[in-house]
C-alpha cells in the first residue's frame, strides 16, 4: 500500500504548530499565492550518488590535470586561491551545481541581491590570519587597533538597527527579551554573561584560548574538552539556569548557527558561538560583516579568477584510485543529462561534504571508514520573498535580522539593508532549519514538500508578525539544503571522528567546513587552505604556511 501525502494543513501543523496552520489555512483552502519557484539544489543529480548506476566515460571522454578539486563551495575555492597563491595553476574545480559557492551562493532580482544561505561573517580577531588575510585582500580593512584587532571599514559593517524580536505581537530591540523580564531573569542573564567572559578570557599552559575562530586553534585542554560530552541544556541544567529568556537565546544561538536545539547540540558547540566571537571579557561580539548577497560577496570574489578552471553542472559519482604506472586518481562525473565525463588527476582536494565520500571513493564504497557514519547534517529550507514595500509592525523598526520568538524558524533578514532607505520595495530572505531529532526524517519531509508547502509555510509564519504580508510579496522563491550544515551534537566535536576524516587517503586529501564540526565560512575557507598546503608540499613544492 503507498503512503498517503499529507495535507498542507499536516505539514503547517508540523513545522509551524496547529494554532498558526489553522490560521494559515481558513476555511480549508490555500490562499492566493505569488508566482516563484524551487530553485538548487540539484537533488535529482545528487542523488546519482547513492545509486552509482552509471556508464564509464568513453575514451575520447577523458581529461588530465595535476589537481581536481571537487567541490565548488567556499572551501574548493579556498583551495584554488591557496593554489593561485603558491603560484600553481594546473588544476580543474568541479562542481554539481549551475554556480559555485556552496551554501554562500546569493541570487538577484530586479529589487537586490540576495542570499541563499549563509549571509555574514563576523570581524575577525587578529589571531585569525587566514579572514585577516583575505579581507584586506579584497580592500575591507582600513587599518588596526593597538592591540592588533583588524579594523573593518565602516560600509561593510552591519548598519543599525541590527536585530529586533517579536514577541507577543510587538517589535523590541536586541534578542534578549528584556520586556517583563523578572528579577530571577535577569539573574540568571548576568550569571550567564559572566560565564561566558570567564570563558573568554580563558587560556591554557600554551596561550590557546578555548574557544576561538578557526577550531582549529582552540585548545584541546581536558577542561574544555569535557563540555562536549554533555548538551548545551544539560549544562544549563547544571548551572541551575531555569529562565525561559536566557534558555530561548540560548536554543536561538544554537539553532541559528548549527540547525539544532540546545539539547541536540553539544555544550562545547554552543559555548563556542557565544565566545569566539569576543575578543575579550566584557568585551560585545565582533560586529558583522555583511553585503546584500551575504556571503555570495565572499564567494564570487573567490570564483571570478579562476574561471577557466572551473567546470559546473557535473555531479562527481566514481574517485578511483589507481596505481600503475605511477598513483594517480581516475574520476567519473556526469553531467545534467547522464552523460560521463572522466577526469585523470594526480591528486584530489575533495572539498564536498564528509558523508559522500562513503558513496563516492571507491574504496570507502567497499570498507566506508567508521568514522564517515559520525558527521550528521541538518536541514534547512531558505525563501526569499520579493516585496513592493516594507513590511509595518508594531515597536521598534525593521532591523536587518528580524526573529520571532513563537516559532521555529530563524525569521528573516533584510537585503536591502544595507543600502539605507526605510521605504520602497526590498527582499525577506527567511531561515527555517528542520531541528528533528532524525535528521534523516526531516531530510524526507523537507524533500517531501514541493514550492506550495513551503510558499504556505513561510507565509503562514511571517503572517503572524506581518498580516499584510499577502498583499506586499510579489514573489518567492525556495531552496531545499537537503545538507545544509553539520550538527555538533554531544561527542562529535572531541570524539575523534573530525581528526581521523582530515587524514589524507591514497592522494585525497579532505576540505570541508564539516572537518570543524561547525558550518562556518572561515571554517570551510581554513580546511580548503590546509589542503591545498597539503598537496603543494606532497608535490614537493617550497610552502610558507598561510595558516
Amino acid at each position: 500500500m503507498g503512503l498517503t501525502r499529507p495535507t498542507r494543513r499536516e505539514v503547517l501543523g508540523a513545522m509551524v504548530g496547529l494554532p498558526a496552520a489553522l490560521a494559515g489555512c481558513s476555511g480549508g483552502r490555500d490562499p492566493s499565492l505569488p508566482p516563484g519557484e524551487l530553485v538548487g539544489a540539484s537533488v535529482s543529480l545528487g542523488h546519482c550518488l547513492r545509486e552509482n548506476s552509471h556508464a564509464p566515460p568513453r575514451p575520447g571522454h577523458w581529461q588530465s590535470t595535476g589537481v581536481a578539486i571537487v567541490g565548488g563551495g567556499i572551501a574548493g575555492l579556498a583551495a584554488a586561491w591557496r593554489f593561485r597563491k603558491g603560484g600553481f595553476d594546473d588544476f580543474l574545480l568541479l562542481e554539481l551545481e549551475p554556480a559555485v559557492g556552496g551554501n554562500a551562493r546569493s541570487g538577484r532580482c530586479q529589487v537586490s541581491a540576495f542570499p541563499w544561505g549563509a549571509h555574514y561573517i563576523p570581524a575577525p580577531l587578529a589571531e585569525n590570519r587566514l579572514a585577516v588575510r583575505l579581507l584586506d585582500e579584497m580592500g575591507l580593512l582600513e587599518g588596526r587597533e593597538p592591540d592588533g584587532t583588524p579594523i573593518v571599514a565602516e560600509q561593510y559593517l552591519c548598519r543599525d538597527p541590527q536585530e529586533r524580536l517579536f514577541y507577543q505581537g510587538r517589535w523590541y530591540e536586541g534578542l534578549y527579551l528584556r520586556e517583563g523580564a523578572s528579577p530571577s531573569d535577569g539573574a540568571q542573564w548576568r550569571a550567564f554573561q559572566a560565564e561566558v567572559d570567564r570563558w573568554v578570557g580563558w587560556r591554557d599552559k600554551r596561550g590557546r584560548r578555548a574557544f576561538t575562530i578557526p577550531v582549529a586553534a582552540c585548545s584541546d585542554d581536558a577542561d574544555v574538552t569535557a563540555l562536549d560530552r554533555v548538551s548545551m541544556s544539560d549544562w544549563l541544567d547544571r548551572h541551575g539556569w531555569k529562565s525561559p529568556r536566557l534558555r530561548w537565546l540560548v536554543d536561538y544561538g544554537c539553532r541559528d548557527d548549527y540547525g539544532t536545539r540546545a539539547d541536540q547540540t553539544s555544550a562545547w558547540a554552543g559555548l563556542f558561538y557565544f565566545a569566539a566571537r569576543r575578543a575579550r571579557p566584557g568585551a560585545d561580539a565582533r560586529p558583522y560583516v555583511t553585503w546584500p548577497e551575504g556571503n555570495g560577496r565572499l564567494a564570487q570574489y573567490l570564483a571570478e579568477p579562476i574561471r577557466k578552471h572551473t567546470r559546473t553542472g557535473l555531479a562527481v559519482v566514481d574517485v578511483n584510485p589507481v596505481a600503475r604506472d605511477r598513483q594517480h586518481l581516475e574520476i567519473t562525473a556526469l553531467n545534467a543529462s547522464g552523460q560521463p565525463a572522466g577526469f585523470r588527476a594526480e591528486q584530489i582536494v575533495f572539498a564536498a561534504p564528509h558523508f559522500l565520500t562513503r558513496y563516492v571513493i571507491r574504496p570507502y564504497r567497499a570498507i566506508p571508514p567508521a568514522h564517515v557514519a559520525e558527521f550528521e547534517y541538518v536541514p534547512w529550507m531558505v525563501a526569499n520573498l520579493t516585496l513592493r514595500d516594507r513590511p509595518g509592525g508594531n515597536g521598534f523598526p525593521l532591523a536587518w535580522d528580524n526573529v520571532f520568538y513563537d516559532s521555529p524558524s530563524l525569521g528573516y533578514v533584510v537585503a536591502t539593508h544595507q543600502r539605507g532607505p526605510e521605504f520602497g520595495p526590498t527582499v525577506l530572505t527567511y531561515y527555517y532549519p528542520l531541528c528533528d531529532a532524525d535528521t534523516r526524517a526531516a531530510r524526507t519531509r523537507l524533500l517531501g514538500m514541493d514550492w506550495r508547502d513551503c510558499a504556505m509555510l513561510t507565509l503562514t509564519d511571517i503572517r503572524v508578525a506581518h498580516p499584510e504580508i499577502d498583499a506586499l510579496v510579489e514573489r518567492m522563491d525556495v531552496m531545499r539544503w537537503g545538507h545544509a550544515m553539520i550538527r555538533p551534537r554531544p561527542g562529535f566535536m572531541w570524539g575523534g571522528a573530525r581528526r581521523a576524516a582530515q587524514r589524507p587517503f591514497r592522494g585525497i586529501h579532505f576540505a570541508h567546513s564539516d572537518l570543524s564540526g561547525v558550518s562556518l565560512f572561515e571554517e570551510a575557507f581554513y580546511h580548503g587552505v590546509r589542503a591545498a598546503e597539503e598537496v603543494l608540499i606532497e608535490r614537493g613544492s617550497r610552502v610558507e604556511s598561510l595558516l
